[in-house]
């Protein structure tokens, strides 16, 4: 099974993104600093000091949002959305400001909306981040119960001497994988379409002993804003690894002429990816595009500081890789570790 089969077709957007590239380009004007493909759209504020710099991003929780219909439990859904744009804006080193959102749903439905915002809060809270304000939209017609929306913006703050893009990369720096909690926010579609229809295992199907279908797939999407914040000064490049898994992510911050390649045989790969592998018969490639595979972070660092690194994050940091000279691409070698 592909994630194509399931509805999702990873190659319609990236040529959608190639469409649309000069018409968005066209909006620049001399304060953007980045190019579309970052993780984060960067902006100086004008007429403001030029060494301050406005880090923003917009996501969704995409159809994880079927799982906690099914569920009945709306406010893991709320953290994701909030960790996920934090991550985006936190691998450029920037610190939260503030958060929105957007719940549209064909009927309102106000015990909901409220667990959503229950959940939003907790992790605004947590990551130092105020939510400041939403849409709630109801659209009878184009939402059809239970089915709904919800989409969030951030923006955040970092100054010109703490931005980071992954510019500074060269060959020789070592890639550092930080694990993910399950599969974030991405590959539902394809996750769905293999427990629950072809495989048909209900949410309380055990994973392991003691982990539970259900249990797994709505596992909070984990904020790296910790992760992110203590390796300042040694980062020299993250990727959050969310759709397009880490081949799409981990290349958006190559330069021109360095390579990756990543050892997928050096972290354990959970016990989910390998239940999601066996019973849709998904091959290893389609398996990497699709999901995080247990790393949702990849950050880079000279090779110096490794170890620096993994003191500051308690070591959590796995050594997953390294960066070579070559074409700009992201090689996987070894064999999964299940």
């Amino acid at each position: 099974m592909e994630y194509r089969d399931a509805g999702v077709d990873i190659d319609a957007a990236e040529e959608s993104l190639r469409r649309i590239r000069d018409r968005v380009r066209s909006t620049f004007g001399p304060h953007v600093v980045t190019d579309l493909g970052a993780f984060g759209g960067v902006s100086r504020i004008p007429g403001a000091d030029p060494d301050l710099l406005l880090v923003a991003s917009v996501d969704g929780v995409g159809t994880k949002l079927k799982v906690a219909s099914r569920l009945g439990r709306f406010d893991t859904v709320g953290e994701d959305l909030v960790n996920h744009c934090g991550n985006d804006i936190g691998v450029h080193g920037a610190e939260p400001l503030f958060f929105l959102d957007y719940v549209g749903m064909g009927k309102l439905d106000p015990a909901v909306v409220e667990s959503l915002v229950e959940g939003m809060a907790r992790a605004c809270r947590a990551s130092g981040c105020a939510l400041i304000g939403g849409e709630t939209a109801e659209m009878p017609g184009v939402y059809v119960p239970p089915d709904f929306d919800l989409v969030g913006a951030i923006v955040g703050v970092v100054r010109r001497e703490a931005f980071v893009d992954g510019s500074s990369l060269a060959p020789g720096d070592k890639l550092l994988g930080f694990p993910s909690t399950g599969l974030h926010t991405n590959g539902y579609s394809l996750a769905r379409r293999i427990l629950f229809d072809a495989a048909g295992m209900s949410p309380d199907a055990e994973v392991t002993a003691g982990l539970t279908v259900g249990e797994a797939l709505l596992a909070v999407h984990r904020s790296y804003l910790p992760v992110l914040r203590s390796l300042r000064g040694v980062m020299k490049g993250a990727a959050h690894i969310t759709g397009g898994g880490i081949p799409g992510n981990l290349v958006r911050i190559l330069p021109e002429g360095v390579a990756a390649r990543v050892d997928v045989g050096a972290w354990p790969t959970p016990a989910l990816f390998r239940l999601l592998r066996e019973r849709g018969n998904v091959g290893m490639e389609e398996m990497y595009r699709a999901f995080n595979m247990g790393i949702g972070l990849i950050v880079g660092v000279d090779a110096a500081h490794v170890e620096e690194a993994r003191e500051r994050t308690g070591g959590e940091a796995i050594v997953v890789g390294e960066l070579t000279a070559g074409e700009r691409t992201v090689h996987l070698e070894g064999e999964t570790r299940w």
